[in-house]
């Protein structure tokens, strides 16, 4: 990234609600998501499935079944008065598998384009391969390894390497294709899965690399594995498994009885009859290959259609920081104080400086940009606030210890001796918090100088000085801003890399 030009194009002015609509027609279920624009993060502003099984007996009769089309059709007219509702000019419509096999496929398809009230795209398999791939680079830009997207009729595969797409494949292996297949019989969808994955050769390039797992059922099987280890961030975008840990719950969860599942809190009950056979996929997949982890994606064919849509240099912009920037100009004072606040701290860090690497600034100023979204609760919960904000946003293109980082950070610049009540803290190694801690009395300076308004910090020089001391250097101008609390966060500022403060007003 060019750093000198990372922010250019930035407005700061609050983001524009334009919303746009997809409607995802799968095997299983009927989708509509609403996105607040097409832009480099889009956040869902309404998300509503109907489980339709229009997939559920294609594979042995050949058609889609009239209930399924009846509740989709419903779906779809609901669908087409949501979107109107809220407000979307565009709706994206795309139909899978279970509509480009069907016989009756095509006649379905005319009728949803009536209740839709817009044209609908069936994708090839190697188009919603694509689509879903491009999800994954759009939601964790430095994928490297094979994404796969399952389906109710089909998974589709395909590696990534370097933001760019290679080979894709698409499986005949979705669970519901599988119950109508094996007639419910899980060892019968064993044999089937392993006879298709031994002749899959792009499973051999996942060895010592990342499987990007896309779609509900392993979603489902993320949130069980949360539970289970209890962990502190219920975030399911980059979560990662090894792979003996995934191994060991898929084949847990593929030889649990549908009854069994639907007594786990963790699990949709509306998938509990898939869930066994969508485990078992992932299961039989890792015993093929050698994938170092499993790392789940919440983005898929739908933000990957939407990404798609983007003029480079929106697709190109940094996810993460796009998203925190949309933030700061919701919830800022002054958005313009938070890219100033980047510059500021930027006087700490670099060659000859304290030492930090490109995504270590990357996440500095992401924190920056975040510093002050907090300001409007009450003073005792603004720390909390800011916790629970980010900890829990959409954001993407950041892995779960980079967004711990980013909302202890801000948590403690409003509470410098506060302990996180959330456990977050063992998601981190301590260097990374201790990074955290210095930050945040970066922030509790710099706001204490400024008072969160723009045209202040540029003038105010902090340097590294000679005999371990750490230099604020006030002008004349601003000599009435220098006082004790001023003194008080530079020496907690300067205790935290083991240096002494010094406060110069003018020269």
């Amino acid at each position: 990234m060019n750093w000198d030009n990372w922010h250019k194009g930035f407005r700061t002015e609050p983001p524009k609600y334009r919303p746009v609509a997809v409607v995802d027609i799968g095997s299983n279920s009927v989708r509509l998501v609403v996105y607040d624009g097409l832009r480099r993060s889009p956040s869902p502003i309404f998300n509503e499935k109907i489980l339709c099984g229009l997939g559920r007996g294609v594979a042995t009769k050949g058609k889609l079944a009239e209930e399924g089309i009846a509740r989709a059709i419903a779906a779809l007219k609901r669908f087409r008065a949501l979107a109107r509702q809220i407000g979307a000019k565009h709706v994206y419509a795309v139909a899978t598998a279970a509509a480009r096999e069907a016989s009756n496929g095509p006649q379905f398809i005319a009728k949803a384009e009536k209740a839709l009230g817009c044209d609908i795209k069936i994708l090839t398999g190697k188009e919603e391969a694509r689509y879903a791939a491009l999800g994954v680079i759009a939601g964790i830009p430095g994928a490297d390894g094979v994404a796969g997207d399952l389906g109710g009729g089909s998974l589709e595969l395909i590696d990534i390497k370097d933001g760019k797409l290679r080979d894709g494949v698409t499986l005949p292996l979705g669970p519901l294709r599988l119950m109508d297949l094996s007639g419910g019989s899980i060892d019968k969808a064993r044999e089937i899965i392993d006879e298709t994955f031994a002749r899959t050769d792009i499973l051999k390039l996942l060895k010592g690399r990342t499987f990007y797992a896309v779609g509900g059922t392993w979603r489902n099987l993320a949130k069980l594995h949360m539970a289970q280890s209890h962990y502190p961030l219920h975030v399911l975008h980059c979560y990662r498994l090894t792979k003996p840990q995934a191994m060991s719950l898929s084949g847990l969860v593929a030889n649990l009885s549908p009854s069994s599942l639907k007594d786990i809190r963790e699990v949709s009950k509306s998938r509990s009859d898939t869930m066994p056979f969508g485990a078992l996929v992932l299961e039989r997949l890792l015993d093929h290959c050698q994938p170092a982890a499993v790392e789940i994606s919440v983005y898929g064919v739908r933000e990957g259609m939407l990404f798609s849509k983007l003029p480079g240099r929106k697709r190109n912009s940094d996810a993460l920081l796009s998203s925190c920037w949309d933030f700061a100009r919701r919830y800022a004072r002054s958005p313009e104080h938070e890219l100033e606040l980047c510059d500021w701290t930027d006087q700490l860090f670099g060659p000859g400086k304290l030492p930090e690497t490109d995504e270590q600034r990357r996440l500095r100023y992401a924190a920056c940009l975040l510093a002050d979204i907090g300001w409007r609760a009450h003073p005792d919960y603004r720390a909390e606030r800011s916790l629970s904000m980010i900890s829990q946003a959409a954001f993407v293109g950041v892995d779960h210890p980079g967004r711990v980082f980013l909302a202890l950070t801000v948590f403690y610049r409003y509470d410098g001796d506060g302990e996180d009540g959330d456990g977050l803290n063992r998601l981190l190694e301590d260097e990374v918090h201790q990074r955290a801690h210095l930050i945040a009395s970066m922030f509790r300076l710099a706001y204490i100088l400024s008072a969160a308004m723009p045209g202040m910090l540029p003038n105010i020089s902090l340097k590294l000085g000679e005999n371990k001391t750490l230099i604020l250097r006030l002008p004349r101008k601003l000599a009435d801003l220098a006082g004790e609390r001023v003194e008080k966060r530079l020496a907690g500022l300067a205790a935290e890399i083991g240096r002494t403060g010094k406060l110069i007003v003018g020269r």
